[in-house]
């Protein structure tokens, strides 16, 4: 499986997962390659949870338990399969896309969508410490709907 830019900048996953979990170096057990299927397979970039994931594992054929979710997708994190977006530091989701983009919060909902990038600027930026750089900087624009 790999990640291609599309012409809308978003990444299109192509490929099959087998691959995709095998070329970030990680062991294809049956369990990661039926999760990288529910996240990946059909190429749509998508947000889950670890709860969210698992509920769609449990209506397969494959059993996984709660943790091996989350310990499945920390290891797709840290391989750069994924990306981790926390909100309030309470709430992962788990993002199939790549690139740096910002994304929406609906605080009704709970529900995480990418959000527009093209007019987005960031600039004046606080100073840092000394002997430190910016690793990332994550943009959640949080949403309610208005009545």
């Amino acid at each position: 499986m790999s990640v291609k830019q599309n012409k809308t900048g978003l990444n299109k996953i192509t490929g099959n997962p087998l691959d995709w979990i095998s070329r970030a170096g990680l062991r294809p057990t049956r369990q990661r390659i039926k999760l990288a299927e529910l996240l990946v397979g059909d190429g749509k970039n998508k947000h889950l949870t670890a709860e969210d994931l698992f509920e769609l594992v449990k209506k397969g054929d494959v059993k996984v338990s709660l943790a091996t979710v989350y310990n499945t997708l920390k290891a797709f994190c840290e391989a750069g399969l994924i990306n981790e977006v926390v909100v309030d530091g309470s709430k992962s989701y788990f993002d199939t896309r790549l690139d740096d983009h910002p994304h929406f919060f609906w605080d009704d909902t709970g529900e995480i969508s990418d959000a527009p990038s093209d007019s987005l600027e960031i600039r004046n930026l606080p100073k840092i410490p000394l002997g430190s750089k910016i690793s990332k900087i994550d943009i959640i624009i949080r949403l309610k709907k208005s009545n």
